[in-house]
């Protein structure tokens, strides 16, 4: 008969372990949400996007190497969110599970305004794009600063 045991809580050294982990994911989540805002300022003064119905229009890949670049820095942003967010449900962090979860999710919603934005060229999308990722930003300042505090809660 098999016995099946409990997952233990982590030790003290686990846990200062996993924070100072969360601590670097947070801040390197935060470096490269600045460098995407800026590539996406660099897109929107020197990329110009075909209007709808030509070819070539909402291409990610075909407009360009600044807009490829910030096309695939989002994708490298989706995965490092995610990433984030296992560390912090690792951790047991209530608060930073919170944070990158929300982070996650503006990421996601930046994608989605870019992607639209792409397609439809209103700014509308580009704004939402640009709350989306500041949003973002907020979040894992704030994860950031909770897991320099050291607060679990």
């Amino acid at each position: 008969m098999a016995v099946s045991r409990a997952a233990s809580p982590p030790s003290i050294q686990e846990t200062a372990s996993r924070q100072a982990g969360l601590r670097r994911a947070s801040l390197a989540m935060l470096v490269l949400l600045i460098a995407q805002f800026g590539l996406g300022m660099g897109v929107n003064l020197y990329v110009t996007l075909p209007s709808a119905g030509h070819p070539g229009h909402g291409s990610f890949f075909g407009n360009g190497p600044l807009l490829a670049l910030h096309a695939a820095l989002g994708m490298v942003l989706i995965l490092s969110a995610v990433f984030v967010l296992v560390r912090a449900i690792r951790a047991r962090n209530a608060t930073l599970m919170t944070t990158s979860a929300a982070g996650l999710m503006a990421t996601l919603l930046a994608a989605f305004f870019g992607s639209r934005f792409t397609d439809k060229l209103t700014n509308g999308y580009s704004l939402g794009m640009a709350l989306a990722a500041a949003a973002a930003l907020a979040c894992y300042a704030v994860g950031l600063y909770a897991a320099s505090t050291g607060r679990s809660s």
